[in-house]
């Protein structure tokens, strides 16, 4: 039990540090509108998909029409949508406000599962999720404090993304999670290899679309003013963020409560704000870092009383 608990905490551990990387792709291609963003990353992940199919394809194979329609699901609500809205909320509204939406996943996820579930007393859960609550508020403080004059005026618009974001990144570890426990012989790998086929059509129409008719003037087909950054970080985001992180949360899915595993995706918010002060250059000010240390000992306390649980 205590294997199977460490083992899934590292993953989802590791799922997080891998799908922090997509917050910071924004900021880094400024010049690229969302779409491309977006499509251009799951373009990476579904040809990454076809030599990993390759070599699994006795398993695929053995996948159902159900499977396949459950993985096509996936791809468009956690990879697709999900990926559309939070970088339009990341290039309309600036890093802070997505950011502390997104932010709220790990409470979100958490008290849905739980609700649902029942895996885990409240009086057990409550306590984690206070600690991880505050340490968000905290360190977005800091964060909203950079924002320049007259950056709220598309706030509106970026709400909307963000609260839509929120929705599709909530369904989907949920609804992955139930699939994969309701599917015991379905391999991590596998899976994460069927989702990134069932994005690659999707994420190809978008992209061919996107070019066609939405693509920004003065554009340089097919891949825009910076070619190589934007190749590079379609990959890197492609294999790490997707396939990798993928087949990370997967594993955690299986070894995990869904309350707790919904509280792990705290680690996609610890990754983001460090990958984004990294980028900035600069140190989290005395109330960031306290923000993620209580973020961390939210943590803490969630895999604490699921050892207590399961000792019991």
């Amino acid at each position: 039990m205590k294997h199977a608990l460490g083992s899934g905490v590292a993953c989802a551990l590791g799922a997080g540090l891998l799908w922090g990387l997509v917050f910071v792709a924004p900021r880094m291609l400024p010049d690229y509108p969302p779409t491309l963003l977006a499509f251009g990353r799951y373009l990476a992940f579904g040809l990454i998909a076809l030599p990993l199919a390759w070599r699994d394809r006795a398993a695929l194979a053995r996948l159902r029409a159900a499977d396949w329609r459950m993985a096509l699901e996936l791809a468009l609500s956690g990879n697709i949508l999900y990926y559309l809205c939070l970088a339009s909320a990341i290039q309309l509204a600036d890093a802070p406000l997505p950011t502390l939406i997104i932010g709220t996943l790990p409470v979100v996820i958490a008290l849905l599962s739980n609700a649902r579930d029942a895996t885990l007393p409240w009086r057990s859960l409550l306590p984690a999720l206070g600690l991880i609550a505050l340490g968000i508020g905290l360190v977005n403080q800091q964060e909203i404090a950079r924002l320049a004059p007259g950056a709220g005026r598309h706030y509106g618009l970026g709400v909307l993304f963000a609260l839509g974001a929120l929705v599709c990144w909530t369904w989907y570890p949920i609804r992955n999670a139930r699939w994969l426990k309701a599917h015991a012989t379905l391999g991590s790998s596998t899976w994460a290899t069927a989702q990134g086929l069932a994005t690659l059509p999707l994420a190809l129409l978008g992209f061919v679309v996107t070019l066609v008719l939405a693509r920004p003037d003065g554009y340089a087909l097919p891949w825009g003013p910076q070619p190589l950054r934007y190749l590079g970080l379609m990959l890197a985001m492609g294999l790490l963020a997707s396939w990798l992180g993928t087949l990370l949360w997967n594993r955690a899915s299986r070894l995990l409560p869904a309350a707790l595993s919904g509280q792990l995706i705290v680690f996609e918010t610890l990754a983001a704000f460090a990958y984004a002060f990294m980028w900035r250059g600069e140190w989290p000010a005395l109330p960031a870092l306290l923000g993620m240390a209580l973020m961390l000992a939210g943590v803490v306390a969630a895999v604490w009383a699921v050892q207590r649980r399961r000792a019991a």
